[in-house]
């Protein structure tokens, strides 16, 4: 293992029954990296993230953070890592600094030092001015920062994220995300799981892929998107009536009518050379299309995920 490998996972499996939820899954993260660990629902994101927290034991397989063994000495990588889960605990009749208070007491700070470090930590999260709001009162915006407050108390060299900006206001996914970049240009290592594939892309170095319990892709956003196949969508814009324009897609074949917009259409392309792309233009000019907008579409994160996504489920082994 690299010095600088804060998180190594290797070969991890995690099977319920004949359900495989994670198959054999590796990668390594190096330190002050934010990584984002992407999925569909069921892909076995949170099971990762459980075993990698200490909560889950694994079939098979080694996880290490910060050299340590999370199966082995659990304690010495709990010490490690702050775990933000997407929903935490909410006691009645507990305000926020009564609940930040009953954690810095677990992690054993004393007296001053105590406080200190409470209020360092209200005051990152935003939660200095609320600190005597109760808990189970608070909005979801709010408890996240609660939960990422208690997370931090006692200075991880690790966070673990599961779904952090689920169910939040467009205003409470930006004031996270702020918070993150802070804390990655503090030198902390960040794993986060999302299904939010455009904002983790603006914030993430690197990124995991997963698919039925397997790692699809692992590496930058751009490199997936250059990695993805499918079709490459053209937007066309013309002079003159919509039904020339769908009557030419009819007959020329490799392209396909995605949509009509106010004066042109959406064409999805099969073949992704850039000569074909010129071909297409060329044709439609020699076939008196009054071309005024010919710009191909920039894949998004979501679509080339999408892709290879259907790509191993038809070229990959049977998955159970």
């Amino acid at each position: 293992m690299k010095k600088d490998s804060v998180i190594v996972v290797n070969d991890l499996r995690k099977s319920f029954g004949k359900l495989k939820a994670v198959d054999g899954i590796s990668f390594e993260i190096k330190e002050g990296q934010v990584v984002g660990f992407i999925g569909a629902n069921g892909a076995g994101k949170t099971t990762t993230m459980r075993m990698i927290a200490t909560l889950e034991q694994p079939d098979s397989g080694l996880i290490k953070i910060c050299g340590f063994d999370a199966i082995d000495d659990p304690n010495s990588v709990r010490s490690k890592i702050g775990w933000v889960p997407d929903d935490f605990g909410r006691y009645n009749n507990l305000r926020i600094f009564e609940y930040l208070d009953f954690f810095a007491r677990a992690f054993d700070y004393r007296d001053q030092e105590r406080i200190n470090r409470i209020q360092e930590v209200m005051d990152f999260t935003g939660l200095t001015e609320l600190q005597d709001r109760y808990i189970d009162k608070l909005s979801k915006g709010q408890g996240q920062r609660v939960c990422l407050g208690r997370a931090l108390l006692h200075d991880p060299e690790v966070l673990l994220m599961d779904e952090p900006a689920a169910g939040l206001d467009p205003k409470a996914r930006v004031e996270l995300k702020n918070l993150i970049r802070i804390l990655a240009d503090e030198g902390k290592t960040i794993f986060i799981s999302s299904h939010i594939l455009s904002e983790l892309s603006e914030i993430c170095d690197t990124m995991v892929f997963l698919g039925e319990g397997k790692v699809l892709h692992y590496g930058a956003a751009d490199e997936l998107k250059r990695e993805s196949k499918g079709e490459m969508i053209i937007n066309v814009s013309i002079l003159g009536n919509l039904n020339q324009l769908e009557e030419w897609v009819e007959l020329n074949p490799g392209v396909r009518l995605v949509d009509l917009k106010k004066h042109g259409a959406r064409i999805a392309v099969e073949n992704l050379e850039p000569e074909f792309t010129v071909e297409l233009l060329k044709r439609m000019i020699h076939d008196k299309l009054k071309v005024i907008e010919f710009s191909r579409e920039e894949k998004t994160l979501e679509n080339a995920f999408v892709d290879i996504l259907n790509d191993s489920t038809q070229g990959g082994d049977d998955h159970e």
